[in-house]
């Protein structure tokens, strides 16, 4: 019952740290998007 015990909190641990570095990368990626397309536009509407 322990090991059982010990693994499930592993994989609630793992599955945070994952979604955590998912969300973070997520939003990392969309300012990046949000930056570049500024830039376009500035470049194409002067």
């Amino acid at each position: 019952m322990e090991i059982l015990k010990a693994v499930f909190k592993f994989m609630i641990a793992s599955t945070l740290l994952v979604g955590g570095i998912l969300v973070g990368g997520t939003i990392f990626a969309a300012k990046k998007i949000d930056s570049a397309g500024d830039k376009l536009e500035e470049t194409l509407h002067g």
